[in-house]
């Protein structure tokens, strides 16, 4: 599950190698022994994959059928293309010499017969910086399939682990009645569209500014995005602290169930204490997700997860603290997250992106919130969009407001699986483009692009099966099952088109073209979904599976538009306009 998998092929190898035109400079970042060992062996794997670099082992004479067939279908090396004579001599001229084996005409006793590791070392150095130079370095859908997998499953088994922090508060507090079931809903909306949502957009600036910094060798940068980061996220806790603190004033005003809203604003009040580390915990899983170590923040999640639960169950039901255990148990966990995860940095892996604190981390803002509002803009539009809904849903009755906070639950459980897909995709992309391998990143894109729709399918057959069941374990009250098994069929339905929006957002975060998203999402939501949500739910009376039919046109709006943009991208351009971000520091 967790594997130690530090990154992928031919991407951030530590240095500045990976770059077109190398150069010394002041302040390079150091590499561990362990990370020079990997990254030469990668390149290795990388060079034979292009046929620039003898094979690791000598080939059987001849393969069996079957060992052909899957060769031919598993292998990560590229195709050799078939030319002329006169175009191979031309195409020979360009390829740089990679001979590491003797041949027939070697001398019989070189001057040097046993190559040092140092100077093998250079070798490969100046190999790898050779193909790159020559744009001979290229990707298979194989490899990316690979890499996408090592990357993206520690994230999904995180993102699953940090989701059931929320599923347990709602496991705790569903039990206990209906009122309480909409309250956490009511809470959680307000918390998302207010604080978290707000936290989560910005941060994703880090997975372009940081994956590309770290795939440009540029490591320094790493660790001073990540300070600026958390700085601007903590000035911002204070406006959002406030609105949390007055929130049962400001809900009073827009549920019509005041005892939902007396209980959410309780809620809030409670959760203002974990705010900060939440936003610590937010950058810091962008700042090692950049260095390739996406299992960092699954270990953290495989401890706090069972903290939690535990901690709900103590809170909730063992020291009959009732509703207000559920915040009182995400506040630890929220604090506890971030001092796990600094452990992990500090003594397991994570480091050598960390220079230290500096004053430098006060200026230079501008690059940095460039890109974080529109990932802002992104993120609430979708978050805003779906609790808006949860609002609505409230005007129905008590037991919409609960079923709505089932089918929130049960779709961002669902979400949870091509989200971090998506993560993974930005990260190898930035990384690329960051490396100025654009051809590769156009390989990656569609690879990743290709895993979201096996991924939404495989949602859809999923909720649409289980639909009478899932309900259950939630809640006792037959009244909501019946509501959430009636709903859940259109949620099924949007599986597909969210799997691929997710992607193609994450796409775009590695390109750097957060705005893209930002503008899509705009227009989806509130011009043709909001409309056609309130339009279905309150006009034909259609209730929730009006709601969620909005939602569903959204979507799939959103994987179109994205995905149009990203076939017309230009990607040699999104290569310079990297070392133009990294350039500024």
């Amino acid at each position: 599950m967790a594997s130690s998998y530090r990154r992928p092929s031919f991407v951030s190898f530590g240095a500045t190698r990976p770059t077109v035109n190398p150069q010394g400079e002041p302040g390079a970042p150091y590499l561990t022994k362990k990370e020079k060992k990997q990254s030469r062996s990668e390149e290795r794997s990388l060079l034979r994959d292009n046929h620039l670099a003898p094979p690791k082992h000598q080939p059987p004479p001849h393969y069996s059928a079957l060992n052909r067939l899957y060769r031919r279908i598993f292998s990560t090396k590229t195709r050799k293309v078939l030319v002329s004579d006169d175009e191979e001599a031309v195409f020979a001229a360009e390829i740089p010499a990679f001979t590491t084996e003797p041949s027939e005409t070697s001398a019989l006793l070189p001057n040097d017969p046993i190559e040092s590791t140092r100077t093998r070392h250079e070798r490969l150095d100046r190999q790898w910086e050779e193909a790159v130079a020559a744009g001979l370095i290229k990707t298979t859908w194989q490899r990316e399939s690979k890499v996408l997998w090592k990357y993206s499953s520690p994230l999904v088994v995180t993102f699953l682990l940090q989701y059931s922090l929320t599923v347990a508060s709602i496991f705790a507090v569903g039990h206990i009645g209906t009122v309480e079931l909409g309250a956490v809903s009511l809470a959680s909306m307000t918390a998302n569209i207010t604080g978290y949502a707000v936290y989560q957009g910005l941060a994703t600036s880090l997975d372009t500014l940081c994956s590309q910094a770290y795939g440009s060798g540029k490591r320094h940068l790493v660790g001073l995005q990540l300070q600026r980061m958390i700085y601007f996220l903590w000035a911002l806790t204070i406006p959002i602290g406030l609105i949390w603190f007055f929130a049962e004033s400001i809900l009073e005003k827009i549920v019509p169930e005041k005892r939902s809203a007396e209980l959410a604003g309780l809620y809030l009040r409670v959760l203002i204490l974990g705010a900060p580390g939440y936003a610590c915990f937010e950058s810091g899983k962008r700042f090692v997700q950049a260095q390739g170590l996406f299992s960092a923040t699954t270990y953290v999640l495989l401890i706090a997860a069972p903290v939690n639960a535990f901690m709900n169950w103590l809170c909730v039901w063992k020291l009959k603290l009732g509703f207000i255990g559920a915040p009182i148990a995400v506040v630890f966990t929220d604090n506890l997250l971030p001092i796990l995860l600094l452990l992990y940095i500090y003594f397991v892996d994570g480091r050598q992106c960390w220079n230290g604190f500096t004053w430098k981390a006060f200026h230079n803002w501008g690059p940095m919130i460039k890109l974080a509002i529109p990932g802002l803009v992104m993120v609430e539009a979708e978050f805003l969009a779906f609790e808006i809904l949860t609002l609505a849903a409230s005007y129905f009755s008590v037991s919409h407001l609960a079923a709505q906070s089932v089918l929130s639950t049960i779709t961002a459980i669902t979400f949870q699986i091509p989200f971090p897909i998506s993560i993974a995709a930005s990260t190898r992309v930035a990384n690329l483009i960051g490396a100025t391998l654009s051809d590769a990143a156009k390989t990656s894109s569609k690879v990743a692009l290709v895993a979201a729709g096996i991924v939404g399918i495989l949602n859809v057959t999923l909720l649409s099966s289980l639909r009478n069941y899932i309900p259950q374990l939630f809640t006792n009250d037959q009244v909501v099952i019946d509501l959430v098994a009636q709903v859940l069929p259109v949620c099924a339905a949007f599986q597909l088109f969210d799997a691929l929006a997710a992607n193609c957002n994450g796409l775009l975060r590695g390109l750097g073209q957060q705005h893209i998203g930002g503008y899509v999402n705009l227009f989806s939501y509130y011009v043709v979904a909001m409309p056609i949500s309130f339009g279905t739910a309150f006009g034909l009376h259609w209730e929730l599976e009006g709601l969620w039919s909005g939602v569903a046109i959204a979507l799939g709006l959103v994987a179109a538009l994205e995905a149009w943009f990203l076939c017309t991208t230009n990607w040699e351009q999104a290569v310079e306009d990297a070392k133009d971000r990294n350039a500024s520091g």
